[in-house]
């Protein structure tokens, strides 16, 4: 019997808006059918952590959370740097796959809106950096606004394993996802429930950890309640 491949740290983002009569809406993309790792289903916009994301020139540009405060709240395990790391992946993949950008102290983007998203290709195209960008354009990434929702391990018989931290944020004000990319052939808002409904109708395929995350979105009425159980639960870690 064959080991069991090692998984690849990875990190994936809800973003998360009001809905109607203030209910919960969720951004979902569906990745390309010719991609092999989970063609063809609608998840959570993430990808892996990135030795680039863990490195001080990038984590000297978070505000609002410490590399000791995110080891405190995915575990002592992991060294400082690694911890925040996965902020800063769940971050750049954010801007990489669907052009939202959680910036720290920027009370609007719109003005750099074009010139944001010809960096954006640059970085898909592995032209510049994420970090390299955000250096140029002199922003900051708001940590904090990613709040720690779950943790997933793929099971040791699957050939691709990752590693995967899944956290909530809200979509910025002024901004608007992407509704196809590189890495996104389509995308849509929707709220949980309804998620669920169609998944159940075979009509939006998903993997367990994408289908358990809306199932636990599916409990909360508003926005706000999710931010504040979730931003209570990463205070009493």
């Amino acid at each position: 019997m064959s080991a069991a491949a090692a998984p690849r740290s990875a990190s994936t983002v809800i973003l998360l808006r009001s809905g109607e009569k203030n209910g919960i809406e969720v951004f979902l993309t569906r990745r390309p059918e010719a991609m092999d790792f989970l063609g063809g289903a609608y998840v959570f916009p993430g990808g892996t952590v990135r030795k680039d994301d863990c490195s001080d020139k990038i984590q000297k540009r978070c505000r609002g959370l410490s590399a000791n405060v995110a080891r405190d709240i995915l575990g002592a395990h992991l060294k400082p740097e690694i911890a925040l790391g996965h902020w800063v992946a769940g971050m750049r993949e954010v801007f990489e796959e669907v052009g939202v950008l959680l910036c720290a102290g920027e009370a609007s983007l719109e003005t750099k809106k074009s010139e944001l998203e010809r960096e954006r290709r640059r970085i898909v195209r592995r032209e510049t950096t994420f970090a390299a960008m955000l250096e140029a354009q002199n922003l900051s990434c708001d940590a904090g606004a990613l709040l720690y929702f779950s943790h997933w391990l793929t099971p040791e018989e699957f050939a691709m394993r990752f590693d995967t931290r899944f956290f909530v944020a809200l979509l910025p004000s002024g901004q608007t996802p992407l509704e196809r990319s590189e890495e996104v052939a389509d995308s849509l808002w929707i709220a949980p429930e309804r998620a669920l409904q169609l998944y159940a109708e075979r009509k939006l395929p998903m993997i367990f950890p994408t289908y358990a995350s809306l199932r636990t979105l599916a409990d909360f009425e508003t926005v706000e309640a999710v931010i504040k159980a979730y931003n209570g639960a990463n205070r009493h870690r």
